[in-house]
This record gives structure tokens, sequence and C-alpha cells, in this order.
């Protein structure tokens, strides 16, 4: 799975590693169009593809033709200025339009196709076309340097124009690097004097937290890192210099916290993550940063990706320790509100998490179920092998993002509960809001495991279900269930237990049957409790039953552990769309 060694990279050669990124690229380089072609993907918004099998992006070209130019070899070059120059061709410059300055995803798709267009392109595609004509300005000819200089201008005007604040963490540095370098590097005094306040406020916002919004986010904390450690790199400015030196030490500081030496995992909960384990690429990531003090690959196969190339990207050596020493410790992050208390009831949005030898076990105190959130996910060693716990919420086999967590942890016991609201998304939070109302063929609860699944046990319970992994065993407990007053609702609330291809599955399942319309402005009730705990090994350490209590109106449940302040509010009846 993974090795431990000193913190010292002394067999990674960078250049070698970034040729032999560029050769393994050459099948994809499409030399009709000048672009990167790519197999179609899409998370299922912004772009209005859904049949094309290729496309040719416009970020993903723009980062091979850097690292191109980076390989300072000749052969390459021509090629690169082909991709940059067909790439530009494709930036909206007409200042009438709302998308001026910005760039369609994909060369298939035009902007006004889009629905509706990622104005984030303009950092994605901008940020590349800075560091090319930072690094190589000198190659480039004439005409080309002069259309690339006009394209970073529309780039950095349309950053400015939108002026996304703080709380928007990778977009917000990546657009203080689009302008603060590109005001170093033109010598616009206009540009460099907003990317630094823009760094400054991003400063600020995450100091005040001690987070960034996006917290502990495997996907976002790594742009944060790349794109502040570009930030440092590439900037000659001394103020530019300290204000990413800090936040690269709080940035790494949480990675360290949260890595699980046992599993080679990131420990939850996570605002923001698009799989449940580590994939290659992050892998290779933290291999790369900490010098091998995590070690996944041979250095000579290692993945490397173009955009590390004069990165200088490190984790700083006080946090090296976090990635190869187990220990027992609890994690707990005021992300929103005064912090009172760590209920729901008290104000105030915690992250808490608990880290033993052997397992994670992580939590926000509420969130939505979108897709990308990681509200309750917990690691464990399956003998030497990472497996994962995770919760889900499924409508029609999809995350339904108005299924809304509540929780209290302690320790490795998690009280936690799921309710409903009205106002939210179907698939996203806000880009498919379902007024309250969706049409279901199914819709259920899902305890996931996965990752190594060898030897795991996954059984039901009289309470609810148990679950060994190693060594280490799970017990699922159900106190309040309730999701009534539609046709067709579930009258028994025992979990149901299903072996899927890479997955055990232990579903909860409010309704499965003839698709129909469930209307939840109108159910009688809607929310259920449970907890998920670590089987305590002496019996005078066994949780006590939460407090379970009615509000006044009879609309409510609100939820505590014995003897424990704070507790979660749930909306027992959804009612009415707002």
């Amino acid at each position: 799975m993974k090795e431990t060694a000193e913190p010292v990279n002394k067999e990674m050669n960078h250049l070698q590693l970034l040729i032999q990124r560029m050769a393994g690229l050459e099948s994809r380089y499409d030399p009709g169009i000048c672009m990167l072609r790519s197999p179609f993907s899409s998370p299922g918004y912004h772009t209005t593809l859904n049949q094309a099998e290729f496309i040719h992006s416009t970020r993903d070209s723009l980062s091979y033709a850097l690292g191109l130019l980076d390989t300072e070899l000749a052969r390459y070059e021509q090629r690169a200025f082909d991709i940059i120059r067909q790439v530009i061709s494709l930036q909206d410059t007409d200042r009438s339009h709302a998308t001026f300055g910005i760039w369609s995803w994909f060369y298939e798709e035009p902007l006004h196709q889009m629905a509706p267009p990622d104005w984030n392109w303009a950092d994605f595609c901008g940020s590349r076309l800075v560091q090319a004509i930072a690094r190589h300005g000198y190659r480039f000819p004439d005409g080309l340097r002069e259309d690339m200089i006009h394209s970073i201008d529309y780039a950095c005007e349309a950053i400015i124009r939108r002026n996304v604040g703080p709380d928007y963490t990778n977009i917000a540095i990546i657009g203080a690097f689009v302008t603060r370098i590109a005001g170093e590097q033109l010598g616009r005094e206009d540009y460099a004097a907003y990317g630094l306040e823009r760094l400054r406020k991003l400063y600020a916002h995450t100091m005040e937290h001690g987070a960034f919004k996006e917290y502990n986010s495997p996907v976002y904390t790594y742009i944060a890192i790349l794109e502040l450690s570009k930030l440092q790199s590439e900037t000659t400015d001394s103020t530019v210099k300290a204000l990413t030196g800090e936040l690269l030490d709080l940035t790494w500081k949480t990675v360290a916290g949260y890595y699980h030496p046992a599993t080679a995992q990131w420990s939850g909960p996570h605002s923001r993550s698009y799989g449940a384990l580590l994939n290659e690429q992050s892998k290779a990531f933290l291999q790369m940063a900490t010098g091998g003090a995590v070690k996944f690959f041979p250095w000579k196969e290692l993945p490397y990706e173009e955009e590390w190339y004069r990165s200088g990207i490190h984790c700083p050596p006080a946090y090296l320790a976090g990635f190869t020493s187990p220990e027992t410790k609890e994690v707990r992050q005021l992300l929103e509100g005064e912090g009172k208390g760590e209920g729901q009831m008290d104000g105030g949005k915690w992250a808490v998490t608990y880290m033993t030898p052997q397992f994670s076990i992580g939590s926000f105190t509420h969130s939505d179920l979108w897709n990308q959130r990681r509200p309750l996910v917990v690691y464990a060693d399956n003998h030497g092998q990472p497996a994962y716990i995770r919760l889900r919420c499924l409508h029609d086999g999809y995350d339904y993002c108005s299924a809304r967590f509540k929780s209290l942890q302690e320790a490795g016991h998690l009280l936690f509960g799921v309710d409903f609201i009205t106002d939210g998304g179907d698939t996203h939070p806000n880009l498919d809001r379902t007024g309250g109302i969706i049409e279901a063929a199914d819709l259920r609860l899902r305890l996931e495991i996965g990752g190594c699944l060898d030897g795991i046990i996954a059984g039901p319970t009289e309470e609810g279900a148990g679950i060994i992994i190693g060594g280490t065993a799970f017990n699922l407990t159900t106190w309040f269930a309730a999701f009534s007053g539609h046709a067709g609702a579930v009258r028994s609330w025992a979990w149901e237990i299903h072996n899927a291809e890479d997955s055990i599955n232990i579903d909860m399942i409010l309704y499965t049957g003839p698709s129909r319309s469930i209307d939840f402005t109108s159910l009688q009730q809607a929310a259920l409790v449970f907890s998920l705990e670590v089987q305590p090994e002496e019996e005078d350490e066994v949780y006590a039953e939460p407090v379970l209590e009615m509000t006044d109106d009879g609309r409510g449940l609100r939820v505590n552990s014995s003897g424990r302040d704070g507790g979660f509010l749930l909306q027992l009846n959804p009612g009415p769309a707002k």
C-alpha cells in the first residue's frame, strides 16, 4: 500500500519526470485542431454535451502547452505555440458580453451553448498563459506574444469585474495569482495592486476563521497548495511571499493533522471531495511534497503532473511527522458561527474528527448530502489496506442534495440525524431546485462500505446493523425513523444489506416502486435519527440512549446525547416550500 521513508527526494528528477509526462501525452495531441484530446466526462452541470465520446479541453490544452515549453526541448516549441494560438482564439473578446474574457470548457461547445458558462475559466486559462509568458515570453514570436498579452488582459478584466470573495477559496487564490503576476510581468500596476489586495482579503478571512471555506477538502486543499506555491514562486514581491508563506503553513498543518498513516487516507469530514479514497494524483502529490515521507510509487514511476514543475511545492519539515506517526487524538474546528457550543442548537458549524492508529471517524455538525460532501466518513485499517464508510441519501441512485445531515460526535461515538428541506436542489445545491417535489422510483439512505472489502463482516442487528473491519467493530443503531404521508410509504425501518461489485451497501429504503411524485411539503413526518459508534471494549463505556423530544408545535425533533449540552434540531415536518 505505502512505505515510509526519510523526508528526502534525492531520487526525484523533476525535469526528467516532466519530459516523461509530455511523452505520455503525445498520443492525445490532435494536430488537426492543435489541442489535447480527452475522453468526455462531465459533472452534470455547465456543459450541455452528453453524447460526445471525446472532447478538446481549453484548460488541459494550455497546461500541456506550458509543460511542453517547460521541458526546454526545441522539438516541442512550435507545438506549444500552435496550441496557445488556437486556445487564445476561443476566448470571448467582446466587452459587451457577460462572458467577456472567459473560455468555454471544450472546443466542441461554444460559450453560448453552455448552461451556464463557467466564469472560473478566466482564472484557470489565464493562470497558464501568465506562467507561459513569465517563464518563456522571450521565446514567443512577436505576433503571438502580443496576442497573449491581450488575452491575459481580457482574463484579468474578467477576473476583476467578477471580483469573487475570499470564501471562494481556490478561485480567490487563482485570481490573485493571475492578476498579481500579470501585473508584475506586464508592468500593470492596477493588476498587481488588485492581486495583492485580493490576497490580503483571503489571508484576513482565512486567519479569522482558522481554515479555508472548503474545509479539509482533498481536492480544493490540493489546489490551494498548488496555486499558493505558484504565486510564492513566481512573485518578486516580499509582501506576497510572506502572505502566501503563512497561508501555506496553515494549509499543510491541516493536511498533516488529518492524514491517517495506517490507511494512508485523508481523514474526514470533507466539505468537498470527488472520491472516497485518495486517487493516484493525490498520492503522487503527497509523495512529492513530503519528499518521500509517504511513498506510494517508485520515483521513476511517479504519475507526475506538469503543473508541479517549478511550482515550489513542499511540506514544511515541522509537519512531516504527521504523515508517519500514528496517534490517538480528537480534532475540533469551528467553521462558522460564534462557537458557544458544539451542537446545532447552540449555533456554529463544527468539524469533528477522532483518530486512532486503527481508524478515523469524522463529521460535520450540519451539512447537506450533495455528492461532493462527506459529512460522515470513516476510514479503517483492513489488515493493511484502507476501507471506508460514508453516509449517502440516494434519489434514483444519485445523491439527493435536499437531504440534510446533523450530528453530535464525541470520540468514536456519532449521533446523527437526517431531515429534508423544500427549497434546495436535487443533484446540485442550487442549480436544480426541486420546490419540494420530486419524481422518484427509489429514495433511500445508504451507509456505503468501500475500499478493500476482504474479510469485512456486515450484518443486521435488532437495532440496526453491525460492521467489522479488520479488528474494529462498528454499531449502527436506529433511534427514530419517520417518512410518512405519501402513497407507498415504507412501514418497516430495518436496514437491508446488499453486496455490490465494489461496495457493501447498508440501506434504509424510504420508498421504492413505480415512479411517483413525492411532495415533501405535504409529508406528515420526515426525519430519522441514528448512531454510529465504535464498539466499546468495556461495558462501562457503553453510551446512553439519546434524548429525543418533540418541539411544542410538533414540527421539530430535539436530539441530544444524554447528559450533554447542545444537541441538534430536526425538521420533523418539512412544511410548505419557502
